[in-house]
């Protein structure tokens, strides 16, 4: 088992980094769909219906399967033998970050609903949201790549 896992590495890096973009590509664009749609879809000026197609199918047909592909493939990097030294702190921040990435992610989803019932927050509260991936990106890629 161990030499598979060292075998399949770079595919399973590979498969990370390819779901890590397209899950962060999400997490970029869904809280400004919902800046539009709390400004522009309760006045009027703008098809409510349209920002409620493209939430869905951001979360439901992307999102989602970005997410759960980088947490497997993460997963699987981590079951590599040699790659983490746990006795660092760069695993845990990352672990830290990811975790609180996938609350985000939760968060967005809840959001979505919010959106739909006619309870969602502001454009501005989305637009401050909207920052917070691009600060736990930061704490990942450098723990990764620093390795402090």
């Amino acid at each position: 088992m161990t030499e598979l896992l060292s075998l399949t590495y770079p595919w399973a890096k590979a498969l990370h980094i390819m779901a890590v973009i397209s899950w962060m590509a999400g997490m970029f664009y869904l809280p400004r769909l919902f800046v539009y749609h709390a400004e522009r879809g309760r006045s009027g000026t703008e098809p409510t219906a349209s920002f409620v197609i493209m939430e869905e199918k951001l979360l439901r047909m992307i999102m989602n399967p970005a997410m759960i592909v980088t947490w497997i493939a993460g997963l699987w990097l981590v079951a590599t033998p040699g790659i983490v030294d746990w006795s660092s702190i760069w695993p845990w921040t990352k672990a830290a970050g990811v975790l609180a990435m996938s609350g985000y992610h939760g968060w967005l989803s809840k959001q979505r609903k919010e959106l739909l019932a006619g309870r969602g927050a502001s454009g501005r509260t989305y637009r401050i949201a909207n920052e917070v991936p691009t600060l736990l990106m930061i704490v990942i890629v450098l723990s990764v790549i620093l390795k402090f």
